[in-house]
C-alpha cells in the first residue's frame, strides 16, 4: 500500500510538461503589401524628394480653371434665354424663394416699411413656444419662450429668426421629398437599391461641396441656401423611414394581410403608425442637419446668424463670433429638444405614462392658443411688441466682456497655447505634410493603389487610382495633399480619443452615463461654432482649424467604439478575467481586437467628419481646398479654381471613404487559444 502511495505522490508533483509553442504566424498578404507601400513611399521620398510634386502657386490658373471661368459667364450671359434656366432652374428657384420669403416675411423682415416683420417678437415668441407645448411638452415650450428671448438680449433676434425661418423652409422641403421617398424604399426593395448609393454619395460630400455648382445655377441668396440644406438634410429622414417601415415584424404584416388588407391600407393603418417614433427621429436629424447648412449657407448669402459668424472670423472679431455662435448652439439644442419630446410623444404607449389627462391636456391646448394668438395681435399693433427692445440689447456687453477675455487669455497663456502650437506645428504638421506635398505625385498614386490593393483588392485599388487621377487633372495634387495631411493628422488624434472614453464607456455604464449627454450636445453643434473657441486661443492658422476638426469628430468616434465594446458578450470578458488576465490585456487582447470592426467605422466616420471641418478651417487660416473654395466665392477670377477645388473635395472624400469602409469589412482572425495542454494524473 505505501509504494502505491509513493507512486501516486510522485506522479502529482512531477512537473508539468513544458507548453506546446505556438507555431509562428507568417505575415499576411496584406500586411506584407502594406509594409511594402510604406517602404516604397519612404524611399521614394528621400531619393526623388520636391520633384513632380504638381504645385500650383494660389494665384495661377490652370486651363481647366479658366474654362470653368468662362462657363460661368457663359451661365450669366445666357441665363434669362437658356431653356434649361428658363422652364427648369428658374421657375424652381422662384417656388422656392416664395416659400422662403413667405416664413421671412412672417418671422423676420418684411421688405416694406419699417422692414417688420408680419408677427413681431412677441408674436413669435408666444406662437412657436405654444407649438412646442403641442407636440413636446410644458418643458420644451418654456425652454423656446427663453431662448428666443435670449436671442433679443443678445442683439440677435432678427439674425436669429431669419436662420430659423430657412430651416423651417427647408425642413418642410425635405420633408416633402424625403418621407414618400423613404416609404417608397421601405415598401419596395427596388427602390432602396436605386437610392442607397444615392444616399450614401451625399452624405459623403462635405457640405462646402454643394455650395459653389448651386450659386452657379440657381444664384446665391436664400433659394440656393435651401437647396443646399434640402440635399444635405434629405438622407437622415429618407433613411429612418425606410428603416421604420422595414423594421415591422414580418408576423404582423402576415397578420394584417390575412385582413384583407389592401398595400395602402397596410401602409396607411399598420406600418406607419409603428413607424411613426422612428420617422419622427429622422425629422430630428434631419434638423439639426439643416441648421448646420443654413449657417454654412451664408459664404452664398444666405442671411441669418451664419452671416454674423462668417463677418466675425473674416474680421477675427472673437467677441462678435463667440456671441453669435451662442444663439446658433441655443437654437440647436431649442431644436433638438422639441423635435426629440416630438419622438418620446410619438412612442407606442406614451399616452399612459402621461401625468395629466388627454381631456385636461386639449383644455391647455386651448387656454395657450388663445394667449398666443392675443401675443400675435399685439406684435402687429404696438410697436414695443413688434421690434425687441434696444434698451435691452446686452449684445455689447457680451461682445466687450468676451474680447476682453479672449486677449487677456492670448497675453497670459500665450505661453502655453504659442509653444504647443508651434511644438506640433514643427514637430508633427510640417513634417507630415511635406511628407505628402514633396513626394512626387506618381510615386503617391503607387502607394496609395498598392494600399487600397491590400485593403480591397483590385476594384477597390481601380476606384482609388480613378480618384486621384481625376484630382491630377482638376490640377489641385499639392492642394489635395495640404488637405489630406490635415485630415490625417486630426484623425489619428480622433481615434485615439476614441478609443480611451470609447473604451472607458464601454466597460462602464455610470462612465457612459456621464459622457453620452456631452456627445449628443456636442453633435447637435454647427460645424462653423467650434471654430470660434480656438479661434480665440491660438489665433487663425491651421492647427486651429484641425483642433476644431478634432473636437467636432471626436464625440461620433467615441459614440461608436463604445457601442463596439460594449457589444462584446460578457461571456468572453469574464471568460478571459477568470484565467488571469488583468485589465489591460482584457482591453488589448480581447475587447479591441474582437471590436475591430467598430473601430475602422470609427475611423471611415471620423475621416469624414474631420474632412468637412478641415475644410470650414478654411475661414480661420487653414490652407488647402478650402482656401481655393472660398476663395472662389470671394473671387471672379477664381471661380473655377474654387468649383475644382469641391470636385477634388469630392474624389479626396470618396477614396477615404471607400479605403476606410474596406477596412471596416475585412474579415477578423480569430483570436489564438491561450490554453496549455492539461496534465492528468494516473489513477490510482
Amino acid at each position: 500500500m505505501s509504494t502505491l502511495v509513493r507512486d501516486r505522490d510522485r506522479a502529482t508533483t512531477q512537473p508539468a510538461p513544458p507548453a506546446l509553442k505556438e507555431p509562428r504566424r507568417r505575415p499576411s498578404r496584406r500586411t506584407v503589401l502594406l509594409a511594402g507601400a510604406a517602404i516604397i513611399w519612404i524611399l521614394g521620398f528621400a531619393v526623388l524628394h520636391g520633384t513632380s510634386t504638381l504645385n500650383l502657386p494660389a494665384s495661377e490658373l490652370t486651363d481647366l480653371h479658366r474654362s470653368l471661368n468662362q462657363f460661368n459667364a457663359w451661365v450669366a450671359a445666357n441665363r434669362a434665354d437658356n431653356p434649361v434656366f428658363l422652364y427648369i432652374f428658374t421657375p424652381l428657384r422662384a417656388a422656392v424663394d416664395g416659400v422662403a420669403n413667405l416664413f421671412i416675411t412672417m418671422f423676420a423682415a418684411s421688405s416694406t416699411g419699417l422692414r417688420l416683420p408680419e408677427i413681431g417678437w412677441l408674436g413669435t415668441i408666444g406662437l412657436l413656444g405654444w407649438i412646442a407645448f403641442a407636440f413636446g411638452n410644458a418643458r420644451v415650450a418654456l425652454l423656446t419662450v427663453c431662448v428666443f428671448i435670449f436671442f433679443g438680449l443678445q442683439g440677435l433676434f432678427v439674425e436669429a429668426t431669419f436662420t430659423f425661418a430657412l430651416v423651417l423652409t427647408a425642413v418642410l422641403l425635405t420633408l416633402l421629398i424625403g418621407i414618400p421617398l423613404g416609404l417608397l424604399a421601405g415598401v419596395y426593395g427596388q427602390v432602396a437599391k436605386v437610392i442607397t448609393p444615392v444616399l450614401d454619395f451625399m452624405q459623403t460630400l462635405p457640405t462646402f461641396v454643394y455650395l459653389a455648382p448651386l450659386a452657379l445655377i440657381f444664384l446665391i441668396g436664400p433659394a440656393s441656401a435651401v437647396i443646399a440644406t434640402v440635399i444635405y438634410a434629405a438622407p437622415p429622414v429618407i433613411r429612418l423611414t425606410a428603416h421604420g417601415i422595414r423594421a415591422i415584424p414580418e408576423n404582423t404584416r402576415e397578420a394584417s394581410d390575412s385582413l384583407g388588407t389592401t398595400g395602402l391600407q397596410r401602409l396607411l393603418t399598420l406600418q406607419l403608425p409603428m413607424a411613426r417614433r422612428t420617422v419622427v427621429m429622422g425629422i430630428n436629424q434631419s434638423t439639426m442637419a439643416a441648421l448646420s447648412m443654413v449657417t454654412i449657407a451664408a459664404l452664398i448669402a444666405a442671411p441669418g446668424l451664419g452671416q454674423v459668424v462668417v463677418r466675425a472670423l473674416q474680421s477675427l472679431d472673437v467677441g462678435t463670433a463667440v456671441n453669435a455662435g451662442l444663439s446658433i448652439v441655443l437654437l440647436a439644442i431649442m431644436l433638438d429638444r422639441v423635435t426629440t419630446a416630438a419622438s418620446r410623444r410619438a412612442e407606442p404607449g406614451a399616452a399612459r405614462n402621461r401625468r395629466i389627462s388627454p381631456r385636461t391636456r386639449y383644455i391647455l391646448l386651448g387656454v395657450t392658443l388663445v394667449l398666443a394668438l392675443a401675443m400675435v395681435q399685439f406684435s402687429r399693433s404696438m410697436l414695443w411688441a413688434a421690434a425687441f427692445p434696444k434698451d435691452l440689447n446686452l449684445g455689447p456687453v457680451i461682445i466687450q466682456g468676451v474680447g476682453s477675455a479672449s486677449h487677456w487669455l492670448q497675453t497670459n497663456l500665450s505661453l502655453f497655447t504659442v509653444s504647443f502650437r508651434e511644438a506640433v506645428t514643427t514637430g508633427i504638421l510640417n513634417p507630415f505634410q511635406s511628407l505628402l506635398t514633396d513626394t512626387p505625385f506618381y510615386v503617391l498614386v503607387a502607394v496609395i493603389a498598392i494600399a487600397a490593393y491590400a485593403l480591397g483588392g483590385w476594384k477597390l485599388a481601380a476606384v482609388t487610382t480613378a480618384c486621384l487621377g481625376v484630382i491630377i487633372y482638376l490640377g489641385l495634387w499639392s492642394d489635395s495633399m495640404v488637405t489630406l495631411a490635415g485630415t490625417l493628422v486630426a484623425t489619428v488624434v480622433v481615434m485615439i480619443l476614441g478609443v480611451i472614453f470609447g473604451v472607458a464607456m464601454g466597460r462602464s455604464a455610470r462612465v457612459d452615463q456621464i459622457l453620452r449627454p456631452m456627445l449628443d450636445a456636442g453633435q447637435t453643434m454647427p460645424a462653423f461654432v467650434y471654430l470660434v473657441p480656438f479661434l480665440g486661443l491660438f489665433g487663425a492658422t491651421r492647427f486651429t482649424a484641425i483642433i476644431a476638426g478634432i473636437i467636432y469628430a471626436a464625440p461620433v468616434a467615441i459614440k461608436i467604439t463604445a457601442d463596439g465594446i460594449a457589444a462584446i458578450s460578457p461571456t468572453v470578458v469574464e471568460a478571459a478575467v477568470s484565467s488571469g488576465s488583468t485589465p489591460w490585456q482584457v482591453i488589448t487582447k480581447v475587447q479591441l481586437p474582437m471590436a475591430r470592426k467598430s473601430l475602422a467605422l470609427a475611423a471611415n466616420q471620423g475621416l469624414i467628419y474631420v474632412l468637412a471641418m478641415v475644410v470650414v478651417g478654411a475661414l480661420v487660416g487653414a490652407g488647402g481646398l478650402g482656401y481655393d473654395v472660398v476663395a472662389g466665392f470671394v473671387q471672379s477670377a477664381l471661380f473655377g479654381k474654387g468649383l475644382a477645388a469641391g470636385l477634388a473635395i469630392v474624389f479626396l472624400g470618396i477614396l477615404l471613404d471607400r479605403m476606410t469602409q474596406a477596412a471596416a469589412a475585412t474579415p477578423v482572425r480569430k483570436i489564438p487559444s491561450t490554453k496549455t495542454p492539461s496534465t492528468k494524473v494516473p489513477a490510482t
